[in-house]
């Protein structure tokens, strides 16, 4: 029997030791916590790649900032804010995503130290690699102070000696805007866009779902919106569903040259929905090998 000199067995554990540590970097899961001020913003904004990490084993978590306790024409209070975590609850089964809903009045949000403090506290006991949420310039004031509140805990989520009780991370996050149409002061620009095709459907059935914000209107809706033939209501829910397929297809066809850039020109042409994100200059810059490695969906 030959066996292996000290060199071979040397290179040999080399070798393995370089490619074990290469597989754990690869296959360490990502941790990404998306926020939103009501119970359905972070679905509509991120639903599509929520879906998309949890398929690749990767930890998503989906927070609303307030309980959306007003967001309907008729109901309100506690039963409104019960029926729209039960609404997220069922999307977060869909995606394979946590979820999570701070119970903070809907359209009472202030950028307050506490609010800031429950904001880094929720991203470093998440661990996370990105953090996601609207921009600070908006109609609603519940989704541009929950802009500031996560723009606002870029770099605290690394200070030590801010809220000392919740260990800090090692280093900051990759902190990312979700799209909007807002031209005021800046218009958004689409850093990173991500097609979501393969998981569309999905994310339609999850929307779908929240009835009381889309199938019957929400805060501005009426019970008029709702037929109360089967035909009609079906009909319904079909112009919901496709309302939500057209933005997406919309965010695709906007950003179509940002979309050859990540997944090359004859790619990019046949993806019809996407979702697009903006990376603020406050978090970690992550260079294009990074966001490939934290977007794993390009190749």
């Amino acid at each position: 029997m030959i066996r292996p000199g000290p060199t071979i067995v040397s290179v040999s554990l080399l070798l393995a030791a370089a490619f074990s540590i290469a597989i754990s970097a690869q296959e360490r899961p990502l941790r990404i916590i998306c926020f939103g001020a009501h119970p359905d913003d972070a679905e509509i904004k991120a639903g599509g790649v929520a879906s998309l990490w949890s398929a690749k084993g990767h930890a998503v978590k989906l927070v609303s900032v307030t309980n959306g306790d007003i967001g309907h024409f008729r109901e309100a209070g506690g039963p409104l804010a019960r029926r729209r975590i039960a609404e997220v609850e069922r999307a977060a089964r869909l995606f394979g995503s946590a979820v999570e809903v701070l119970d903070n009045h809907d359209g009472e949000l202030l950028p307050t130290l506490e609010n800031r403090k429950t904001i880094t506290r929720l991203i470093r006991e998440w661990k996370a690699d990105i953090v996601m949420g609207p921009r600070p310039n908006d109609y609603h004031p519940d989704h541009r102070y929950t802009g500031v509140l996560v723009q606002d805990a870029a770099y605290m989520v690394a200070v030590p000696n801010f809220l000392p009780e919740v260990p800090a991370l090692r280093s900051n996050p990759v902190f990312l805007y979700y799209s909007d149409r807002f031209e005021k002061p800046n218009p958004f620009a689409a850093d990173i866009i991500v097609g979501i095709d393969a998981v569309m459907e999905k994310k339609l059935d999850a929307l779908l779902g929240m009835e009381s914000q889309f199938y019957e209107g929400g805060a501005l809706g009426s019970a008029e919106l709702v037929p109360p033939d089967a035909a009609g209501q079906q009909r319904r829910r079909e112009a919901v569903r496709k309302g939500f397929a057209d933005r997406d297809s919309m965010t695709a066809n906007r950003f179509r040259k940002q979309l050859a850039e990540w997944y090359g020109p004859s790619r990019a042409e046949s993806i019809r929905h996407a979702e697009a994100f903006e990376i603020c200059e406050y978090g970690r810059k992550p260079d294009r090998a990074e966001i490939r490695r934290l977007f794993p969906f390009f190749d």
